[in-house]
């Protein structure tokens, strides 16, 4: 049973700088009346798309002129990153808040010999070992501690494919590795046959060199298996087209073809991350009578995380766009959530959303589709089943015998939401997503901490700061309903 007068505090705390925030940041309680969220009626805007960010930024480096980005989420770890090498790759690179412009190189890199240390940003190391066959001489590729946990042997094995050679310097298969360009320019081979890949990004890493690739027939890509992660590699294929590539592709995109013109400079205003959406739009669903809107996301957009609200919607919650021109979804909380069988082969970072919300649902729910989680920042499939059974949901996987999938099954009775509630710690294990998707439940469920707050940094450097506005929100006496936040 929900508590009440339980006020949301703590929204100060929440505004502090990442490096000020404490190890175990405790997550203020939103205060429900009669059982509903009324007060929780806002927009918000989540930072530019980072995946996006670094497909944009990478075809700038490589291109030929000045191109403008603007919406950038210059202070996510991950872009710096991508930033930073760009800059020892040879490009020009000036950033003023949400802006850059980049200086192209028209296809070859002017770097030999330097070392890129890319942290643990998976796109920006994908994305980098195989454009650095376009350089003039040698690259090393290093990483963190988990980056070199991270598996890269696949790309590895496509990069030979267009004559460059891979020598790894540490564990076999993983970072650091150094990368040699072939002696003359690239000229791909007869279609590549791809087998089922540990990432959609090994894919996408080869699409977004191929217009520099010589040779009339730019590069063909013939998938096997199942294709992983194709939402990504659609996002790929449609930035790639809209700055002027020769793209086609089959509708399973079981073959893919890029080829020239390769991209001259352009201009680019990104729009907001659907991956970073999705944490709202779960509050949104989780929280009875609530109305959570995000904005900066289009109809159209390339990015698969737009689509999450849909499961919310099977899972009964109100979901509400805008009229066409008008960049917003809103999400509204249902009196009760309903359990959902979900594939998020498509939308793969919105997993540990899904769970979070799931933990609210009475009944199973079932997550397929998770096999790329195993490689990211953590095994975020045992990190989430881990972490959730500290709430005292039960967590089962494999499910029949499909070990890419689990089961979330909330005790009986449900989440406790009252003041004694026994505390909880959530480990995040230095996973950006695994901390805003665990955060989420604390809103809800109180005397929750979470660990290593700052690692939001990563993508999301303002999460703490937008979920201080979230706890801000005051609760009203009148149950009344009212419509969802406009568009405003």
């Amino acid at each position: 049973m929900a508590a009440r007068g339980r006020t949301a505090d703590g929204a100060d705390a929440l505004r502090a700088p990442l490096a000020s925030l404490p190890a175990s940041l405790p997550i203020p309680t939103l205060a429900a009346v009669r059982g509903q969220y009324r007060q929780v009626d806002l927009a918000l805007r989540p930072p530019g798309s980072k995946s996006l960010a670094n497909r944009a930024l990478l075809l700038a480096g490589l291109a030929s002129g000045r191109s403008v980005i603007t919406g950038l989420p210059a202070e996510a770890e991950d872009v710096r990153v991508m930033l930073g090498a760009l800059a020892l790759l040879g490009a020009g690179v000036s950033v003023q808040g949400d802006r850059a412009e980049i200086a192209g190189v028209s296809g070859r890199w002017p770097a030999s010999g330097v070392t890129l240390d890319l942290r643990n940003a998976g796109t920006a190391t994908r994305f980098l070992a195989a454009a650095s066959i376009l350089a003039r001489g040698s690259v090393t590729l290093d990483g963190n501690s988990r980056m070199r946990q991270r598996p890269i042997g696949q790309l590895a094995a496509i990069i030979r494919s267009l004559g460059g050679a891979v020598e790894f310097l540490g564990a076999p298969g993983c970072p650091p590795l150094r990368v040699s360009p072939p002696a003359t320019p690239v000229a791909p081979p007869a279609p590549i046959t791809i087998p089922t890949t540990l990432s959609g990004q090994f894919i996408s890493a080869a699409l977004l060199i191929a217009p520099w690739l010589s040779g009339p027939g730019g590069l063909t890509l013939r998938l096997t298996g199942e294709v992983t992660s194709a939402s990504y590699i659609s996002m790929t294929l449609g930035l790639l087209g809209r700055l002027g590539a020769d793209v086609r592709n089959s509708h399973d995109l079981r073959v893919v073809r890029v080829g020239g013109p390769p991209p001259g400079a352009f201009d680019l205003v990104l729009e907001a991350d659907a991956s970073a959406a999705t944490y709202w739009w779960g509050l949104g669903a989780m929280l009875p009578g609530a109305s959570i809107r995000v904005t900066g996301i289009e109809p159209e957009s390339l990015q698969g995380d737009s689509r999450f609200p849909d499961l919310l919607a099977r899972m009964g919650s109100r979901v509400i766009r805008g009229k066409p021109g008008e960049a917003w979804t809103c999400v509204a909380g249902p009196a009760t959530l309903t359990p959902v069988l979900a594939d998020l082969s498509d939308m793969p970072d919105a997993a540990m959303t899904l769970a979070s919300v799931a933990c609210f649902a009475p009944g199973t729910s079932i997550l397929r589709g998770l096999r790329t989680l195993r490689v990211k920042e953590s095994d975020r499939v045992e990190a989430m089943c881990r972490e959730l059974a500290k709430l005292g949901v039960r967590v089962e996987h494999p499910v029949s015998g499909d070990p890419d999938a689990i089961t979330i099954t909330p005790p009986p009775g449900g989440l406790p939401e009252g003041a004694d509630a026994p505390p909880v710690e959530f480990e995040t294990y230095d996973d950006h997503r695994m901390a805003m998707s665990l955060t989420m439940i604390g809103l809800k469920r109180p005397n929750v901490r979470i660990l290593n707050p700052a690692c939001v940094g990563k993508t999301y450097p303002a999460f703490w700061a937008d979920l201080a506005r979230v706890v801000e929100c005051r609760p009203r006496r009148a149950d009344k309903g009212r419509p969802p936040a406009g568009p405003g």
